[in-house]
């Protein structure tokens, strides 16, 4: 790897956000899902090709970390140009359920146990 790669490898996620370091909503965590709204929106701008590969992988139902990974990309530069496209009504977000309110003491013995196994 040349220095020149190294450098991009730095810029481009500073130049994806558009120097945004944190993104407007706090909406999108790891296990956050996302799907892209059929049919897109009629009319505002055109979607950077980042954005338009991000409505790509979300044409099924996709969780951020999933969705990081198939772009190559850090959380933290997904979730900020996730928020675009919720900001621009192209992109749907559903939270992950909580299932229960109290923790399953026989999952919790079975992973320590498991854990000490290890």
């Amino acid at each position: 790897m040349n220095g020149g790669d190294a450098a991009g490898r730095l810029v481009r996620p500073f130049t994806l956000t558009g120097g945004r370091t944190r993104p407007a909503r706090g909406d999108f965590t790891l296990i956050t899902m996302v799907t892209a709204v059929d049919p897109q929106p009629a009319g505002g701008t055109r979607p950077q090709p980042e954005h338009a590969r991000i409505l790509r992988l979300c044409a099924r139902p996709i969780v951020v970390a999933e969705l990081a990974t198939g772009l190559d990309l850090p959380v933290s530069v997904v979730a900020i140009m996730l928020c675009d496209l919720l900001e621009a009504g192209r992109i749907s977000v559903r939270q992950p359920r909580l299932i229960s309110r109290t923790p399953d003491l026989d999952l919790l013995k079975k992973v320590r146990d498991g854990l000490g196994r290890l």
